[in-house]
């Protein structure tokens, strides 16, 4: 058997995407299991066992047409029996029926089912979409191949490159015993909307520094670094750092929120990538319903407003004043962060492949 999994397009998105995986290979164990998706999420599942091969696939930027054709000439060379289609867009439809695969499953969403031999219909309640975790959306992809009853939790490995690389860095940075660093993440790529105010950022920082006596580590991506620079020198603290001089691939981004004894983040990528590899988290939620992004963590802590406006569900705030994250203020986010340090700490030894 040789199954295609068409990822999705969003970091957290693919962690949510890996009981999939993980229910795949267990149900083809003697199978092959190729994995069409973008080339920087390579490294983000480096390290499991799940994939067989990478067909990559940017569906943004300049010269997308060619790289989507060239993507239809491997995967017809591959010879599928299925390909599951995590994506709920026409080009991706389009792509699986393209694929010469025997068996294309997918959501009838947005056309796609005229496109799939597998059309599943989406989870609906009176005509509106179901809010339902990503999670088992796309692990109901795999029951059509006799995938049933599987686990829903969400899991990562690291590279023993990545440990040492992520070593290196936290003696670097002079940082404590994991049980004494709390992570910090307030951006999202998703839009502004799910972003936390800088300000607060730092004023919670300081006073997680001051008040509990914990380092705190401020995250960021390639193109976050700036911002996390700006929250660590506004924090004004020695037990405030940041990750903006360092390396901040997905792979040493594992290796050092295994190590950490908690992340305080907005709903976005680090937050399942933490999850994934069994650090305690805290989410701050504005804009999107905490359903469509349920990863099923024990013990994770869910903050929210009881706002007539949200869940909204924008990119940008329609109303202009943000009051779903901004209103989130660092007090209520401390006391947060104060419980969760008095729960027992267990330094896990995490899946290193």
């Amino acid at each position: 058997m040789r199954i295609g999994v068409l990822l999705p397009n969003w970091v957290g998105d693919v962690v949510l995407a890996t009981p999939l995986l993980r229910a795949l290979r267990r149900r083809f164990s003697r199978g092959e299991i190729v994995a069409i998706a973008r080339p920087m999420f390579v490294p983000l599942l480096a390290g499991t066992d799940w994939i067989d091969r990478w067909q990559p696939w940017e569906r943004h930027g300049r010269g997308w047409l060619g790289r989507t054709w060239q993507l239809v000439r491997n995967l017809r060379r591959e010879k599928l029996d299925a390909l599951l289609v995590t994506r709920n867009s026409p080009s991706a439809a389009v792509v699986a029926r393209l694929s010469g695969a025997r068996q294309t499953i997918g959501y009838a969403r947005r056309g796609a089912g005229l496109l799939l031999s597998t059309p599943l219909p989406p989870p609906r309640s009176g005509g509106k979409l179901t809010p339902i975790s990503a999670v088992d959306y796309f692990l109901a992809l795999a029951r059509p191949l006799g995938c049933h009853g599987e686990s829903q939790t969400v899991e990562l490995a690291t590279l023993p490159a990545d440990e040492l690389l992520a070593a290196e860095q936290w003696q670097r940075l002079g940082l404590p015993d994991g049980e004494r660093v709390v992570l910090l993440n307030s951006g999202g790529a998703y839009g502004t909307s799910k972003q936390w105010p800088a300000e607060h950022s730092a004023r919670l920082a300081r006073r997680i520094a001051d008040e509990l006596g914990v380092t705190v580590l401020v995250l960021c991506g390639p193109s976050e670094r700036e911002a996390a620079a700006a929250i660590a020198a506004a924090a004004d603290h020695p037990r405030v750092l940041s990750l903006a001089g360092e390396d901040v691939s997905f792979g040493v981004t594992k290796a050092l929120a295994r190590r950490a004894r908690l992340l305080v983040t907005t709903d976005s990528g680090p937050r399942h990538i933490a999850a994934a590899m069994g650090t305690p988290t805290i989410t701050l939620f504005g804009p999107i319903d905490p359903r469509w992004s349920e990863n099923y963590q024990p013990g994770a802590m869910h903050l929210r407003l009881p706002l007539d406006c949200s869940p909204c569900g924008k990119r940008v705030c329609p109303l202009g004043h943000g009051r779903c994250m901004s209103e989130l203020t660092p007090d209520l986010v401390l006391r947060a962060v104060s419980h969760a340090l008095t729960q027992p700490y267990t330094a896990q030894a995490r899946q290193v492949a």
